[in-house]
């Protein structure tokens, strides 16, 4: 296994009305969903979500949670029909997620293509922002963060798809580690520490302060650094779905394509069983904090409870097994994604090490430190100021011509990976090489035709059917378009595609 898995990323949007700070979320992220389902017609505003596999109360640890005793937010399984939730031709899900619009990217095979579709994401809040930024009335702003600085934290949410085999118990034993120095490459930036930045400062990572322990089901309570829902969206028997809760979202792409690229080779290596050295954190939720506190990257944690190490010499141990194991596995025959990973995995930690502003231009906490020291030489500013939050704030803003992070790319200031075309592209098409061409596709092609969709299903209504027809697609990597694609060009209609695919679905009362 390299850094080739099917992988997707979530991503929860801060949303604002300006001069309204008492507006309601839940319904201005409605109207989010809504106005961009609305622009692009019935193929995205018919077909709405299946529930039927859905499962959120399954535990990795080998039992189900009782929904009397769940949090509300964790019943993701229950349709609530006041909650825009529509699916679009690209493959990704764009809904309402609790209190914000969430853009779910389509399943993809690789870190580039991750990005490139989480990218897509962007361009579709921002043109929702547009379509809502009606004259007279004050619009909505939506921010690419994970906190709004006053003690709420949304997600960012990574998914990867492994081995059912693995025994959950070395996951969390080799990511933990990982997941706790994994910040110093792709940390956001914030200003404030505390969850409700009670003191002034500045930190790595947007999400680190809101864990409270190592292993869990909630997402929302009770944090945990590693989630333990059991939901794979697909062939249970043969995949886990391991879904990571505590990353941040990256506008960098060199940020972004390391947070996959390097979480997806851990993974492979703790498929492969080989991790050999003990690289155990201890107090792990309380070393997140202290390295994500330290901009300066000379904190350090315990390891193994007789060593001590900087969050960069963890990162290096966890590179040098990475390397030692595609030598050894590959014999220096890397496909393309595992070798640029691994260049851009050894890149960053050198630059970080030499000077942390030799990384400006590929790690975001690195260059949002940057733009507010040097707010902070002209005005003279204390980090307790309040117009540094305000900075942090905008800095995130989707519009090209108020982020931030938009306006320094656009002149240049970044390593870009993915073109503004390729991202241009990926917000109409789906991905080839997964399952997610054959649901885009089919919301392209059969708009009417198609009912509900999720993750592993299609729901067709066709006039020749007397009731709803359920295509399950519980492998991920079928569905693509090497499989389907000269059937879905050849089929007039979603009828004549069920009897070129041999089925007629399974029935749906």
């Amino acid at each position: 296994m390299t850094v080739r898995r099917v992988m997707g990323i979530e991503t929860e949007y801060g949303i604002s009305v300006p001069g309204q700070p008492t507006a309601n979320p839940m319904v201005l992220s409605g109207r989010v969903v809504t106005a961009y389902a609305t622009q692009q017609g019935m193929r995205a505003a018919r077909a709405g979500w299946d529930y039927e596999d859905e499962a959120p109360l399954r535990d990795a640890r080998g039992f189900d949670l009782a929904r009397g005793a769940a949090d509300p937010s964790q019943l993701t399984d229950e349709e609530d029909p006041t909650l825009a939730n529509v699916v679009l031709t690209n493959g990704a899900r764009l809904y309402v997620d609790h209190a914000h619009p969430e853009y779910s990217s389509p399943e993809v095979t690789t870190p580039r293509a991750a990005i490139t579709w989480d990218r897509a994401g962007e361009l579709v809040m921002r043109e929702a922002v547009r379509l809502l930024a009606v004259p007279g009335t004050p619009g909505v702003n939506l921010y690419k963060n994970n906190t709004d600085g006053k003690g709420a934290s949304y997600g960012t949410h990574e998914n990867y798809l492994m081995r059912r085999s693995t025994p959950f118990s070395e996951i969390v034993r080799h990511l933990i580690p990982f997941f706790v120095a994994r910040q110093i490459m792709c940390g956001s930036g914030r200003v404030g520490i505390g969850t409700e930045s009670q003191r002034p400062g500045f930190q790595l990572a947007q999400r680190s302060d809101f864990f409270e322990v190592e292993v869990g089901l909630e997402t929302t309570l009770k944090r945990p650094l590693i989630n333990t829902r059991d939901e794979p969206h697909a062939a249970a028997d043969r995949y886990r779905r391991l879904h990571v809760i505590l990353g941040d979202a990256n506008h960098a792409d060199v940020a972004g394509l390391l947070k996959l690229g390097t979480t997806s080779l851990v993974l492979g290596m703790i498929e492969a069983g080989a991790v050999k050295d003990d690289l155990t954190v201890d107090k792990p939720v309380e070393a997140l904090r202290r390295l994500s506190h330290d901009p300066t990257l000379r904190a350090t944690v315990q390891v193994a409870g007789r060593r001590t190490m900087t969050g960069l010499q963890l990162l290096w141990n966890y590179y040098e097994l990475a390397d030692k194991w595609l030598q050894e596995t590959y014999a220096g025959e890397l496909d393309s994604d595992t070798a640029e990973v691994m260049l851009r995995w050894e890149e960053v930690l050198t630059a970080l090490e030499r000077d942390t502003m030799d990384a400006a231009r590929q790690v975001d906490w690195v260059a949002k430190l940057r733009a507010l020291e040097a707010f902070r030489d002209r005005g003279g500013l204390d980090w307790s100021d309040p117009a540094l939050r305000a900075i942090d704030i905008q800095w995130s803003d989707v519009r090209a011509d108020k982020g931030l992070f938009n306006k320094m790319s656009a002149a240049g200031r970044f390593e870009r990976l993915i073109t503004d075309e390729q991202a241009a592209a990926a917000v109409a098409l789906p991905p080839e090489d997964t399952r997610a061409y054959f649901r885009g596709t089919c919301l392209a092609r059969f708009p009417h035709e198609v009912a509900a969709a999720s993750w592993d299903s299609v729901i067709f209504d066709v006039r020749s059917q007397p009731s709803l027809q359920r295509v399950p697609m519980l492998e991920p990597e079928r569905g693509t378009k090497t499989h389907v694609g000269a059937l879905l060009e050849q089929a007039d209609s979603a009828d004549e595609l069920l009897r070129l695919l041999g089925t007629t679905g399974r029935s749906q009362s």
